[in-house]
Order: structure tokens, then sequence, then C-alpha cells
């Protein structure tokens, strides 16, 4: 990929930050960040100049599964393999981090970029516990 972006393991961007880039993609944002950045395996950040453009957390076990959270590209950023190399860059943190495996939940529409991200098809189950 082009190297218009830079991309940190465990920065930490402020709260604001990481509102904007979720207000952006995704219409709306937790109330706080930096407790589960602090409580998770690793995160991924990448920035434009100095602008967040991507983000992507991995939470895990203590022990072999790790799990891929929150990849989130800022809409200005989409299509130009951001994506794609933020989930990369999980991977490896958590490999490197000693997980043997990497999960992820999302909607169905989103199967062909988790399949292009190398992630196979698994039954897997999920439960609400809050409305």
């Amino acid at each position: 990929m082009g190297s218009i972006f830079s991309f940190a393991a465990d920065e930490f961007p402020s709260d604001a930050e990481l509102r904007e880039l979720w207000q952006a993609a995704w219409g709306a944002s937790p109330a706080g960040f930096q407790p589960s950045l602090k409580a998770c395996l690793g995160h991924i950040t990448a920035r434009h100049n100095d602008r967040l453009a991507g983000f992507a957390k991995v939470a895990g076990d203590g022990a072999l599964h790790a799990f891929l959270l929150d990849p989130t590209v800022h809409p200005d950023f989409r299509r130009r393999g951001l994506g794609k190399e933020l989930v990369s860059r999980a991977a490896a943190l958590a490999a490197e981090r000693g997980a043997h495996w990497l999960h992820v939940d999302f909607e169905s529409a989103l199967k062909p970029f988790y399949d292009a991200c190398g992630f196979a098809d698994t039954e897997a189950g999920l439960m609400r516990l809050q409305s």
C-alpha cells in the first residue's frame, strides 16, 4: 500500500479524536475509549499527516485467542486499502503477543472484506446481553 498513512501500535489517541472518527464512520460513538484501550491486548492507529484515519483494536483471552474489534476507517480514506492494512497489522500484533487465533464478528455485508483479509468461515454464536 502507498505510504500516505503512518501506523502505530498502542498509541493512545484522545477520546475526541476517536469520537470524531466513530461519528464519521458509524454515526455514533461510545462515551469514552480510554478504559478499553488500556485493557485490550493492543491496538493499531493509522494517521494521514496528524489526522486519525483508521483504528483497530485487539482483545485477548490471555492465552491463544484474540479478537479483532472496532476496525474503523474514516470515510475520507476508504477504498485505499487502509482497512485491510489495519487488519493485517492487528493480526501481526496479536501473533507477536502470543495469540494463535484471531476471531472477528461482522455483518454479512462485510463478508467479502473479511474474506479478502484472510479470515475463514466458522460457525459462531452470539447472545445479546443488553438491549
